[in-house]
């Protein structure tokens, strides 16, 4: 199996990034973001990304492969533990990344990695068990919806770092 690493470069590039200045306005069509907002069923995740101050990152940054929560897999947090991450911004940055690898991954190629390095550093395990993708412990259960910068793969739980 092969593993994904973002490297430090690419870390730096996708900090960078979410800094007005050196965000790239090469994204032309649908973003990341505006795919998952008119999707309808990532409202959580929009808000937490907006909280990050990433926004700007996953609309004109990029490509990124986003492996995506559903509303309902925010819904199994605690409440008092996402409202807590999403008065922390260094937290929630560090969660969100978790969430997002450098380029465009697509399922055909996911499905042959064992491990993936995420934008913060940290790496997730990626597994094929019943005919469906994992990533850690979380199911994906959509994927390749395209966006001008990157892909989107729907997970049915968050990645915690």
């Amino acid at each position: 199996m092969k593993t994904m690493k973002l490297g430090l470069l690419g870390i730096l590039a996708l900090a960078f990034a979410s800094t007005p200045a050196f965000a790239s306005h090469h994204c032309v069509g649908t973003s990341l973001v505006d795919v998952a907002s008119k999707a309808g069923s990532f409202k959580t995740l929009l808000t937490a990304v907006k909280a990050a101050g990433l926004e700007k990152t996953l609309k004109n940054g990029g490509p990124f492969t986003v492996f995506a929560p559903t509303d309902e897999a925010f819904a199994k947090i605690p409440a008092e533990t996402l409202n807590a991450l999403l008065k922390d911004k260094h937290a929630l940055q560090n969660v969100l990344l978790y969430h997002v690898v450098s380029g465009k991954v697509p399922a055909s190629v996911a499905v042959t990695l064992s491990q993936a390095t995420m934008a913060n550093g940290k790496q997730v395990n990626l597994e094929v068990a019943d005919g469906s993708l994992f990533i850690n412990d979380s199911k994906v259960i959509n994927t390749d919806i395209a966006a001008c910068n990157g892909i989107i793969h729907v997970i049915d739980a968050v990645l915690i770092p």
